[in-house]
């Protein structure tokens, strides 16, 4: 931890009002909806965000430059976050905060991440300053922490509701494929809909098969064009 210090004394020093002043925090996620609440999330905390939106393309980025912080989902287009998360455990100089996040089996989820070697566990939805800051901060040195007292951010960031019509669509033409793969499909729509507070929605992905039978299926086609269509009108 000591050469994040070191390397971290020439850029800008956290505040009160910015806590994560100085860090770059790198974001592997698919959901564009997710994405966008981290996006707000770091930009109100005073963080510089770079986004992957898989496996492959976080490995790029990480060939070529080391964050402050990592967020990894655990369900991906092209694998697990959980690999993702033990390579980088296993490299040194380490990314000095790893992080993982799930809107699916988030208990589960947060066990698995931590046997990987994730220092923490991130659940969707992901909204409030406050406990975003306090959770990359209790994992960084106090060396790195603004001075002085700060106040307890409470804002909630929103997340602009066409991103949320992005991961809905992109869930539709999934479902349209002869065989569409449900092991990744069914854990997305889950942290899509926990993520947009869409109670409904995640009521029918909790209850539904792993696989999703016919009926099932063409019932959640229906509430997906439902809402593209309620978010195109708004």
């Amino acid at each position: 931890m000591d050469d994040l210090v070191s390397e971290l004394d020439f850029r800008p020093k956290p505040t009160a009002a910015r806590p994560l002043l100085g860090l770059t925090v790198l974001v592997v996620e698919d959901s564009r909806f997710a994405s966008e609440a981290l996006r707000l999330l770091c930009l109100r905390s005073g963080a510089r965000i770079r986004r992957a939106d898989c496996l492959t393309s976080a490995r790029r980025h990480l060939a070529v430059y080391r964050p402050s912080v990592a967020i990894i989902d655990l369900g991906l287009p092209d694998g697990s976050g959980l690999d993702l998360i033990a390579e980088m455990d296993g490299v040194q100089p380490r990314v000095p905060v790893i992080l993982a996040t799930s809107g699916a089996e988030r208990e589960a989820a947060a066990k698995s991440a931590a046997a990987a070697g994730a220092d923490g566990f991130l659940p969707k939805p992901m909204e409030t300053l406050a406990y975003f800051q306090a959770e990359i901060l209790r994992h960084l040195p106090a060396t790195l922490h603004p001075k002085g007292p700060r106040p307890a951010a409470e804002d909630r960031v929103q997340p602009d509701t066409l991103a949320f019509r992005e991961d809905l669509t992109h869930a539709m033409e999934l479902l349209e494929l002869d065989s569409p793969p449900m092991a990744y499909l069914r854990p997305f729509l889950l942290g899509v809909a926990r993520a947009a507070r869409d109670a409904r929605l995640e009521d029918v992905i909790v209850r539904s098969s792993g696989q999703l039978a016919q009926p099932e299926r063409a019932n959640l086609r229906t509430m997906l064009s439902d809402r593209i269509q309620h978010v195109a009108a708004v």
